[in-house]
């Protein structure tokens, strides 16, 4: 019997989800993730601790403890076979769960999440939108496909498991005290550090404190 509530949770935490991470790995991923990251922490300030929702086996946290040695890094993940990567790195903490189950249990200077919100069914969006802004101390880093308007498209096969849209003007939207402090595009054809035509949004909570 199914644990998860949608059909895109199961895609992921199945065969497909353990395909993804055999193709995706590698030195090469992290050195783009690195240079992607220097880019958008150079924009931060005082991170002593990450988050990631939908860390898969790490690619990106492993780039972000080497910039920041020192900072605290935690992952959520819905797949098993990735946790099981997750748990050979210095995570603090690692949650083998969705992330529309997870409930945050402290705070973290920065939350990330990277071609993840483009997986979720877009009805679940809103509950994805309070656990990032909730979980977060102070910053919010969306690295998505980018659309100003929402789209479905067809992914490796298969429907309704990708959807592009504004998800960070959405978070905007939604909480009035997160401000746009940068944003940028990697195209999947730089000729040293690719990513997959990602548009990356780094938000700030401009009051430091919790709305009711």
């Amino acid at each position: 019997m199914s644990t998860h509530k949608t059909e895109q949770e199961e895609f992921w935490a199945g065969d497909f989800g353990d395909e993804y991470s055999v193709r995706n790995q590698g030195e090469h991923a992290i050195a783009g993730n690195i240079s992607l990251f220097s880019k958008i922490l150079e924009k931060t300030q005082n991170i002593s601790s990450v988050i990631e929702f939908g860390a898969n086996i790490g690619l990106n946290l492993i780039a972000i403890k080497r910039l920041l040695p020192d900072a605290e890094i935690s992952a959520i993940e819905i797949n098993a076979s990735a946790v099981k990567k997750l748990n050979e790195i210095p995570t603090s903490k690692t949650y083998l769960t969705s992330i529309l189950d997870f409930k945050p249990d402290a705070k973290r200077d920065m939350v990330l999440i990277k071609g993840v919100l483009i997986h979720i069914k877009p009805e679940e969006l809103q509950g994805v939108y309070e656990s990032l802004y909730h979980t977060s101390n102070r910053y919010i880093c969306v690295a998505e496909y980018y659309n100003p308007s929402p789209v479905e498209v067809p992914y490796r096969g298969h429907q309704e498991k990708l959807f592009k849209r504004d998800f960070a003007g959405e978070l905007m939207d939604k909480y009035d005290d997160l401000k746009l402090v940068d944003y940028g595009f990697v195209y999947h054809r730089d000729l040293n550090f690719p990513q997959d035509d990602i548009t990356w949004f780094l938000l700030e909570k401009s009051t430091r404190y919790e709305r009711p």
